[in-house]
């Protein structure tokens, strides 16, 4: 018993090693894919000095470039609080990965909860906490108002986001996300196609939780000078962007788990392959990579919209669509 307690701590050990190994490395690729990507989509080079022709380490010149910076902290800012807000917001990024499936079974997945997805909605509110330190904290109108309106926005769309949840919730019977991938193994279909109204909601949700255009308003830089990050100067500043970048490939993560399947192959369990535990990963990466360009793609399209379009559009349009999916859904699966 002993030894297996030991094994226990030492895998967990492990796991939470890798998943601090990955958040960086998952900002880093995501940092460098956005600059390249947007550089493309408006004719540009993009980086191309770091790193030699294609500019791979940028993102590496830039956090290192951050580190050395001075820290400063307003003379009448609250200093504890200020501190220790971009922590926060770093943390709830982070934490989301501790659900994430990679593959079946336990191995591939820090802890395998069976209230995996409440887990990961609930922990995702904690940056709100963090945004609305960071805004109150600084001493500055403009990161004041900035992290209102961030908190307002973020409260917002967590409601049309557990909305769009719980259609998958209920066709899966279960919370657990591995359950769910599991559930549509067995349908041998993803989740997307009978919820595809639910995936929309929750994509659009998904954006808005991260403050990205056309959901930016928080932090718009001709409006409020960047919003509750105005006072943030050197590695503080950084966790911000590391949070957003970190939050980009989990919420993706969460979003091909819950609608496109997750790690199972696309298109295997309707022929009826044996899926393999090793390529859970690479299947799951791919999905991932599909939903972050889809991402990137928004922000260099889109215009921003103003505080009041972005209230309305929440309220008005996503809350009662979730709500109408939900009746939906329902009345099919009993009927069905």
């Amino acid at each position: 018993m002993e030894s297996l307690l030991e094994n226990f701590w030492i895998v967990l050990v492990l796991k939470l090693l890798t998943v601090a190994l990955l958040v960086p490395v998952a900002g880093l690729i995501i940092g460098y894919a956005e600059l390249k990507i947007s550089a493309h989509m408006q004719a540009r080079v993009g980086p191309y000095f770091a790193g030699g022709r294609y500019g791979w380490a940028q993102l590496i010149a830039d956090g290192v470039k951050f580190f050395q910076k001075e820290d400063i902290i307003p003379a009448e800012a609250d200093r504890p609080v200020f501190k220790y807000a971009p922590i926060l917001v770093l943390i709830s990024a982070v934490s989301l990965f501790v659900v994430i499936p990679f593959g079946p079974g336990d191995a591939l997945v820090v802890r395998n909860l069976d209230l995996g997805i409440f887990f990961a909605l609930a922990i995702s509110s904690v940056g709100t906490i963090g945004v609305l330190m960071a805004g109150w904290s600084s001493a500055n109108k403009y990161s004041l108002i900035g992290g209102l309106r961030a908190a307002g926005q973020l409260i917002a769309y967590e409601l049309p986001m557990v909305l769009s949840v719980i259609g998958v919730v209920i066709l899966a019977e279960t919370m657990s996300l591995n359950g769910i991938v599991e559930a549509q193994i067995e349908w041998g279909m993803p989740f997307v196609i009978p919820q595809a109204v639910a995936f929309v909601v929750f994509f659009i949700a998904a954006l808005a939780e991260m403050s990205r255009i056309p959901f930016d308003m928080p932090i718009a830089e001709s409006e409020l000078t960047t919003g509750y990050l105005t006072e943030y100067t050197g590695f503080r500043f950084l966790f911000f962007f590391l949070g957003e970048f970190a939050n980009m490939f989990t919420f993706a993560a969460i979003a091909a788990t819950l609608f496109l399947g997750g790690y199972a192959p696309a298109g295997a369990e309707v022929f009826g392959i044996t899926i393999p535990g090793l390529t859970g990963p690479i299947w799951l990466s791919l999905k991932i990579g599909v939903l972050v360009f889809v991402m990137i793609w928004t922000r260099w399209t889109w215009p921003r919209l103003r505080e009041d379009q972005l209230q309305t559009f929440a309220w008005k349009w996503l809350v009662p669509i979730g709500l109408a999916n939900i009746v939906v859904t329902a009345v099919m699966k009993v009927l069905f």
